[in-house]
């Protein structure tokens, strides 16, 4: 099982990393920038920090995470209850915030956060 997982972290890292590599791109980072970014945080058990692309929305001083698959997904365990930090990388530069998870009625998680 060990490298069946492994593998599966090698792919989405590698995946992860193209992802970011367009989003900084000069010819579709503009565009994708205005709606990807990449969310880093410290891992509350690990104290580990972790960075992995997102979509989100943005008003003003807040922005909106709508977390995919949320049931395969660990990350964003990070901003249950009370919610943590976070930092942004958002047009202009990145930006911290304080960010909080929800699971809404339909079992879809997300998050909420105050620049």
């Amino acid at each position: 099982m060990r490298v069946q997982e492994s593998s599966v972290a090698r792919y989405v890292d590698g995946f992860n990393r193209r992802l970011d590599n367009l989003r900084t791109s000069r010819l579709l980072g503009p565009w994708l920038s205005r709606h990807l970014t990449v969310v880093s945080y410290t891992g509350r058990r690990s104290g580990r920090t972790f960075s992995t692309p997102v979509g989100y929305r943005r008003k003003g001083d807040a922005v909106t995470i709508a977390v995919m698959m949320p049931d395969i997904k660990n990350w964003w365990r990070n901003f249950t209850g009370d919610g943590g930090p976070l930092t942004l990388d958002l047009p202009g530069g990145q930006r911290t915030g304080h960010a909080v998870a929800r699971r809404t009625a339909k079992n879809r998680v997300t998050i909420t956060v105050a620049l």
